[in-house]
């Protein structure tokens, strides 16, 4: 029931409930056809003796007319044909008892009571009405089904709105940050629908001052570090000039990791998919590194895949170089087949799980020669390529593998 959508919950509820009262109108109505046809002919039988025990009494008309006024009667006259109504007609009941015999004929919607005692013969039309009852049950029947059907109507009516507001969060979460709620109403979905409106506006307006936060940032640091980039070249040699040279390098490179950041976490960011080769891939990861080629050992099966080049460039650059900087030998080694791709370099295993090292700013030790914002690169990566990153420690190797989908894998 916890996973039962409203809309199926409801829509079960009333099944259930229609089914239920169609079942219980067919056992009543099951049941009262029964007990007419049972109050019929204790109704005929009281009749039959009446008119049978008095047959050779002479009774008054006016007592005879009164009694089958009574009991919703009419004799049928010389001119019909009783003999007619016996041939023509069914019989659905026969009776004898010691004061003679009835039996009870139909013809179409027509019930005729047919009575015999020793030469005396009687005919009766009976003209009490059966229908009236069930008809009764029929209509209060169709009055509650026509109440629930309303119900149910006014009810999906009223939850419509639900279906409309999950698709445009669905839309908000792939990407469209455009999205604006309309619902308008002033009941309790109107008031959901309104706060998430509410929220919506909050977020793009905070992503909005953090993009341009970043970007301002970056560029205006961008500005000085320029400057005094060429500034130094003016200075004589010495390990001074080459400490400052190595400062605005690393500040330079934290600026383009955090453009990397910025681009990977915007909400409408999505990867471009092509088939490009593997080695290509690696070559221009390695490129990127700025480390001799000497460094990386490559085992690959030269097929194809298909993937956002520049991102698994990226992320394929940012392993690579983890793995160089803190191997033991300053060597790193790549392989690839249909499943995965992995980086391996000789080290001790990671002290802490995977995870704490997913997260930015988070480094093994606190070195110079990194900002720990490589693996979080990387699982954003593997995120949006719909990859997954694992890591694990096998014969003094440190291992981490990009585990292709079925559906992305090499081919």
């Amino acid at each position: 029931m916890k996973n039962i959508s409203v809309s199926a919950f409801i829509n079960t509820l009333f099944a259930l409930v229609l089914s239920l009262l169609l079942t219980a109108l067919f056992l009543f109505i099951s049941w009262d056809k029964e007990k007419r046809r049972q109050d019929e002919i204790n109704r005929y039988k009281l009749i039959s003796n009446f008119l049978l025990s008095t047959a050779r009494l002479s009774k008054d008309k006016i007592e005879l007319d009164e009694f089958y006024k009574n009991f919703n009667l009419r004799p049928v006259s010389i001119h019909e044909s009783k003999l007619l109504i016996i041939s023509k007609g069914t019989s659905v009941f026969e009776s004898t008892s010691v004061y003679g015999q009835m039996q009870i004929f139909t013809i179409g919607t027509n019930k005729y009571i047919y009575l015999q005692r020793y030469g005396f013969n009687l005919m009766l039309q009976d003209k009490k009405s059966t229908k009236t009852r069930l008809e009764i049950t029929i209509l209060v029947a169709v009055l509650i089904a026509m109440l629930f059907i309303f119900l149910y109507i006014g009810i999906m009516r009223k939850i419509a709105p639900l279906k409309k507001l999950h698709k445009q969060i669905e839309e908000f979460a792939n990407g469209n940050m455009n999205i604006k709620i309309t619902q308008k109403s002033n009941d309790e979905i109107g008031r959901i629908a309104k706060s998430f409106d509410n929220a919506l506006h909050y977020i793009r307006t905070l992503l909005e001052s953090k993009n341009l936060f970043m970007r301002n940032m970056m560029h205006e640091l961008k500005t000085p570090i320029t400057r005094g980039r060429i500034a130094i070249e003016m200075v004589e040699d010495g390990s001074s000039k080459e400490m400052l040279i190595r400062a605005f390098e690393r500040m330079n490179e934290l600026i383009d990791e955090l453009a990397h950041v910025e681009r990977l976490t915007t909400q409408g960011f999505q990867p471009y998919i092509q088939e490009v080769k593997i080695d290509n891939i690696i070559n221009d990861s390695i490129s990127l590194l700025l480390y001799s080629r000497n460094k990386v050992k490559i085992q690959t099966e030269h097929e194809l895949l298909k993937t956002d080049a520049k991102l698994l460039t990226l992320a394929i650059k940012n392993l690579l170089d983890n793995a160089i900087k803190y191997s033991e030998d300053n060597q790193a080694s790549i392989v690839t087949n249909r499943r995965s791709i992995k980086v391996i370099s000789k080290g001790k295993c990671l002290e802490n799980p995977l995870d704490y090292y997913l997260e930015p700013f988070t480094q093994e030790e606190k070195r110079n020669s990194g900002f720990g914002l490589g693996l979080y690169i990387v699982n954003n990566i593997a995120q949006r390529l719909n990859y997954k990153l694992n890591y694990y420690h096998k014969n003094g190797d440190n291992i981490f593998e990009l585990k292709l989908k079925e559906k992305k894998r090499l081919k």
